[in-house]
């Protein structure tokens, strides 16, 4: 008897089906998110990628209602995020929590594949970089630094996160804008700031994000902002250019998933991540640590990837970086 009902139960179901196909009308799906969504952080945990990062996915977590799950994976300035992220599978199930790393670890050739390996969801936020020096050092402007390093080449040490990061190649636009030659010293972001304290390093280039804290403390003095125009963070510091010398590079964060992630899902994944930016929590977030939220979709986020990817390689190819790591 138990067997009879289990075929009938089955007969009816597929009966059902048949019925439903017949009229054109394809079986529910799950709506997405229906698991858990891996939210992959480039670099290591307690930095300000890695806190940011997860203040946003907690966001986007309460908008998608579905579990968003840090996941860092740092090593090879992103590489290690990157090629991970592009080779899952294409479901809307991993995600990649980019930066303007995702252009220098593939133009450097840390990875055999280039920036649009990947689709790309959008920007959340940017902040310029920023060249500064310790408070008490005797340069109140980057002309002075600029007119003393000319008259000492080879001198005057400028601290970065490693060679080919952003912070690096910040300095090597500056270097290439003033005429001047530096010493480049790759000494991590964790070194970065307390080089320059120390006097190890004369001045560093860091994101904004990186250097405010330490400059409203008085204990470093940005010299310039490597960027179009003023940043209202620290609406005291003038732009290189404001100075004579045209550097300009701006380190931005968003988001990426693996190609061929379906139209749908990356839409409702645009659609968490600029509401997230625009929270109350994330805004008074980049209030208090000094970037600016402004999110970028579609082709206009892709547009400006193109522009910085040209950029990043112009730079790396003036201090012969550029795929120097592809071997």
């Amino acid at each position: 008897m138990k067997m009879l009902l289990r075929r009938s139960f089955l007969g009816g179901s597929v009966a059902a089906f048949a019925m439903a196909a017949a009229a054109g009308l394809a079986p529910a799906r799950a709506e997405y998110p229906e698991k858990p969504i891996e939210f992959i952080i480039p670099f290591g945990a307690g930095g300000g990628a890695d806190v940011e990062g997860r203040l946003l996915a907690a966001e986007m977590e309460k908008i998608l209602g579905g579990q968003i799950v840090p996941v860092n994976k740092p090593g090879g300035g992103g590489a290690i995020t990157y090629t991970h992220v592009k080779n899952a599978k294409p479901d809307g199930y991993t995600i990649a929590w980019n930066s303007t790393s995702i252009l220098t670890t593939t133009n450097i050739g840390n990875v055999p594949f280039k920036h649009d390996a990947l689709d790309h969801i959008g920007q959340v936020e940017f902040q310029p970089m920023v060249f500064a020096v310790r408070a008490d050092a005797p340069w109140q402007d980057l002309k002075a630094f600029a007119s003393e390093c000319k008259a000492n080449a080879d001198t005057l040490k400028i601290a970065n996160a490693g060679t080919g990061s952003t912070t690096h190649l910040g300095a090597i636009a500056l270097a290439n804008a003033t005429g001047c030659k530096v010493i480049h010293l790759p000494v991590g972001i964790k070194r970065r700031n307390a080089s320059v304290l120390s006097g190890e390093a004369h001045a560093m280039v860091a994101p904004l994000t990186g250097a405010v804290k330490l400059n409203k403390a008085g204990k470093i003095r940005i010299l310039a902002v490597l960027d179009g125009e003023r940043n209202e963070v620290v609406a005291d510091a003038p732009t290189a250019k404001e100075q004579g010398f045209d550097a300009q590079l701006v380190l931005f964060r968003g988001l990426s998933v693996p190609k061929g992630t379906p139209d749908a899902v990356k839409a409702k994944l645009t659609d968490a991540m600029v509401k997230a930016a625009n929270s109350a929590g994330f805004r008074d977030f980049a209030a208090k640590n000094g970037f600016t939220v402004r999110p970028l979709v579609g082709k206009d986020f892709d547009n400006m990837m193109v522009r910085t990817d040209e950029h990043v390689v112009g730079i790396m190819k003036s201090a012969g970086l550029y795929q120097s790591k592809a071997n």
